[in-house]
């Protein structure tokens, strides 16, 4: 391997370990205060639920009524069945929604446009902890495994929050997803005051959802950086240099 190449990779890890130190020392503890006061903001704290309501826009149309008859005129029925007279109610038919378009929850919008980039922000220091760890984990050897162990079960649990925080996005997208497909059912079956009631539980769940995001984001910044400071000399020197002796 060309000694320069071998020179760039080792800059790149020695920046990396700094970075993961300065992270843990002081980004994270700044992440917890920060988080902490936004959750004490009018966004978050204690807000009602009314306040996530918004109306979908969609007029109640006359129901398209259709009579059970023959298309052709024909209304000889044979001799021993009675004429059928009951009518069908079908779906309003929806070529264009009267009022223009259905918007987004706009105060929900508002809610994931502060949110999303906290969750990235957690992916990419996961990520970076990561890196740091497996960069420390020292050559396998028998014996005195023991900080290595250490070593492995916090690399564990950063990967379990990594992970976490890539589902949080998920679950965004999923909302999205879900709220489409009940508004859509409102515009077919504007008259269906449950389709109506559907979408103003799913904004309210999301609601709770954002908010409980960004708890559990807090939590993570805390539990990550508890248990790296609490073993952070194994973490840095997985074995010891001096061997005890056992007598």
């Amino acid at each position: 391997m060309p000694k320069d190449t071998v020179i760039k990779v080792q800059e790149y890890k020695d920046t990396l370990i700094q970075k993961a130190e300065l992270l843990i020392t002081k980004c994270f503890p700044e992440k917890i205060v920060q988080l902490n006061e936004l959750l004490a903001t009018p966004m978050f704290n204690e807000r009602d639920f009314e306040e996530v309501h918004q109306d979908v826009n969609i007029p109640v149309l006359p129901p398209v009524l259709a009579k059970n008859h023959d298309d052709s005129g024909n209304d000889d029925h044979p001799p021993n069945k009675r004429a059928r007279n009951d009518v069908v109610v079908a779906g309003s038919p929806m070529l264009a929604l009267p009022n223009g378009s259905v918007s987004c929850n706009k105060p929900l919008c508002e809610m994931i446009k502060v949110v999303k980039p906290i969750i990235r922000t957690l992916v990419e220091h996961s990520n970076l902890l990561k890196m740091w760890i497996s960069f420390m984990i020292p050559k396998i050897e028998d014996g005195n495994n023991f900080g290595v162990s250490i070593q492995e079960d916090t690399l564990a649990e950063i990967q379990t929050v990594e992970s976490e925080a890539a589902a949080f996005y998920d679950q965004i997208s999923r909302y999205f997803l879900s709220r489409a497909k009940v508004v859509s059912k409102v515009a077919k079956y504007p008259h269906i005051e449950d389709y109506r009631r559907a979408v103003v539980e799913l904004d309210e769940k999301e609601y709770l959802s954002l908010w409980l995001v960004v708890c559990e984001v807090r939590n993570r910044y805390s539990s990550l950086h508890d248990i790296v400071i609490k073993n952070l000399e194994k973490l840095k020197k997985p074995r010891s240099s001096n061997t005890e002796s056992l007598y």
